[in-house]
């Protein structure tokens, strides 16, 4: 037979390469042994030490006659950097082929994962393991070509996905097919659907001076607007009575065809037609850039795909108030000369939002339940209109990247700059920690601050300054009794004394500068106590300006001896379906023993 005749069958898995997927077993492996240890969920037992200075480990399996030797340099925070090339799995005395599946196995007691969500987990594990595997077969840009490179194609050009997750990139819901069309890293392009809902079932809502029909003509056209009321018409349908709202491909053919079925039969959801303008998926997975015209909105919607304890879909009742948080924060920060003149920090607002309610789900289901989040859709701001001369853009998430051959892209925009190590970071810092650093102290305002959720604007090779994104979901004002405009009460909350400054010490010291102190390590840029010395010299003078924030200062102290360890994989391992109540997310949160922080010994006063 043809070989031919097989080639779709081929096409979607040929990066299914025996020593790609050797490779990046291997580098889940030690993944799961850095990520596992730090969260204590499994503990090392020293063996010894190498003449270059590391020291060897030894891991006991919950099989029988299985154990696991390594090497690693111990860091700061709990953390082990883990020579991959030195990790061995020992059955009966034999060293084995290394297998994350078989390492979750190795040790599925310990890790405790409930017994029907195991199967799930290993389901995420293999997705994850499968993505791994095209990202390291791809034609991929080294990081030296990406120093230079576009802000899309350094979107696409991620590997790691969020760095404490073992299991990152798990995507339930997607086949092989829907992989290469939808994943960030294919960098395809595809259309939208568009469909009409109606106001009975659905409400829009904006940022104050943005109204329904404006937003629609910028983002479709006052051609196609016209002729999608023209599609009404032709089903002697009111265009007034209803709402142009865009759907995810996937989740027009996997949900809303299907499960919303009575809603179309009743000419309650109207299809409509694919978009002009294509669009490329960020890697958030929900949320699309438009290629076609990169300076109108991104578009944000529901997509009922399980990623990361979460059924990615969007609340309609959280986009009734979207908007209107968004417009509140802005106008708070923009009013911030410190903000303002000193950092040019500002966020991509979230301008508009259409939730469309499944009445049957919503009467079926009093709690929250992603079957109720999976017909909502946001524009949120292109960073494109925010630059200005030769600046250009790059997602955070870029600082980790390492490259298939190894290579770290951090140290080549280092080097590329002219300028020191430490006055890269330092001017990094200045960009990105002191004006959330300030956030927090001046209005108890906390933000998700990782990786994806920060775009940099770079001028050259240097962050100058920052755009945060993901704003009304991700946000939140650690006061209860803060005096808020109706409608947006829900950004203020009541969290314990000890967890108001973990959105700093966890979501970028362990979220982020932990794995960046170990790049500057591994490529022999900058040792981790410079590092540390770094963040707490840029904080120090940062608190220094504002001595009128000094009761703050010392409430939430940003070098405390310790802090509290609140773990990601163990939520995940826990619950894998919904791993916090987003009700009361402080009441989720699972806790390892405090870490040590490491601008403790840097505190302003103490000796060095």
């Amino acid at each position: 037979m043809n070989a031919a005749y097989f080639s779709p069958l081929t096409q979607t898995v040929e990066h299914l390469e025996p020593h790609i997927w050797r490779k990046v077993n291997r580098l889940l492996v030690r993944k799961a042994l850095v990520e596992y240890a730090h969260e204590q969920i499994i503990r090392f037992e020293q063996t010894g030490s190498r003449p270059d200075g590391w020291l060897t480990y030894h891991l006991a399996a919950d099989r029988q006659a299985c154990h696991y030797s390594f090497s690693a340099m111990p860091m700061a925070l709990r953390h082990w950097w883990i020579d991959p090339a030195s990790i061995v799995r020992h059955q009966d005395g034999q060293p084995t082929e290394l297998d994350a599946l078989t390492f979750i196995l190795d040790f599925k007691d310990t890790l405790a994962i409930p017994a029907d969500k195991l199967p799930i987990y290993l389901d995420e594990i293999s997705s994850t393991l499968f993505g791994a595997a095209y990202k390291h077969t791809r034609e991929a840009l080294s990081s030296a070509e990406l120093a230079d490179a576009d802000f899309q194609v350094l979107e696409a050009a991620m590997i790691e996905g969020h760095p404490n997750f073992v299991a990152n990139n798990g995507r339930i819901g997607f086949d092989s097919s829907d992989y290469h069309r939808y994943a960030p890293e294919t960098s395809s392009r595809f259309e939208i659907v568009w469909i009409a809902v109606h106001c009975s079932n659905a409400h829009f809502a904006a940022i104050p001076g943005l109204d329904y029909r404006t937003l629609l003509e910028q983002e479709l056209g006052k051609a196609t607007l016209n002729h999608f009321d023209d599609c009404l018409r032709q089903r002697e349908l009111t265009p007034d009575d209803y709402l142009f709202m865009p759907v995810h491909p996937w989740q027009w053919s996997n949900k809303i065809s299907i499960l919303f079925a009575s809603d179309l039969a009743n000419q309650l959801i109207v299809p409509l037609e694919t978009s002009q303008d294509l669009y490329s998926a960020q890697q958030s997975l929900r949320t699309f850039y438009n290629r076609s015209s990169p300076h109108k909105c991104y578009v944000k919607t529901s997509l009922s795909i399980l990623n990361m304890g979460f059924m990615r879909g969007l609340s309609p009742y959280y986009m009734a108030g979207t908007p209107a948080i968004n417009a509140f924060l802005n106008e708070l920060l923009s009013n911030d000369r410190t903000l303002v003149d000193e950092y040019r920090f500002s966020i991509l607002q979230e301008v508009a939002s259409i939730g469309y309610h499944n009445r049957y789900y919503e009467a079926a289901i009093s709690q929250d339940n992603p079957i109720k989040k999976m017909l909502s859709a946001l524009w949120r701001e292109s960073p494109q209109s925010r630059l200005h001369g030769n600046e250009r853009l790059m997602t955070m998430a870029a600082l980790l990247h390492v490259d298939p051959q190894g290579q770290a892209l951090l140290p080549e925009l280092i080097r590329r700059s002219g300028l020191t190590a430490n006055a890269w970071l330092k001017q990094y810092l200045h960009a990105f920690l002191e004006p959330v650093v300030h956030c927090f102290y001046a209005y108890d305002l906390v933000f998700m601050p990782h990786g994806e959720n920060l775009i940099l604007v770079l001028d050259g090779h240097v962050p100058v300054r920052v755009l945060m994104k993901d704003i009304a979901e991700e946000t939140a004002i650690l006061d209860e009794q803060a005096q808020l405009p109706e409608g947006i009460a829900r950004l203020a909350v009541s969290v314990p004394e000890d967890f108001r400054i973990l959105g700093i010490f966890i979501d970028i010291f362990d979220g982020v500068f932990r794995h960046m102190s170990q790049l500057l390590m591994e490529h022999d840029v900058l040792h981790e106590n410079d590092f540390w010395q770094q963040v707490a010299e840029n904080i120090a003078a940062y608190q220094a300006q504002h001595p009128e924030l000094a009761e703050k200062f010392a409430r939430d102290d940003f070098f405390a001896p310790t802090f509290q360890h609140s773990c990601l994989n163990r939520l995940q391992l826990k619950n894998n379906l919904q791993m916090v109540d987003l009700a009361d997310p402080a009441s989720s949160l699972i806790l390892a023993e405090p870490l040590a922080n490491p601008v403790a010994p840097f505190r302003p006063g103490n000796r060095a």
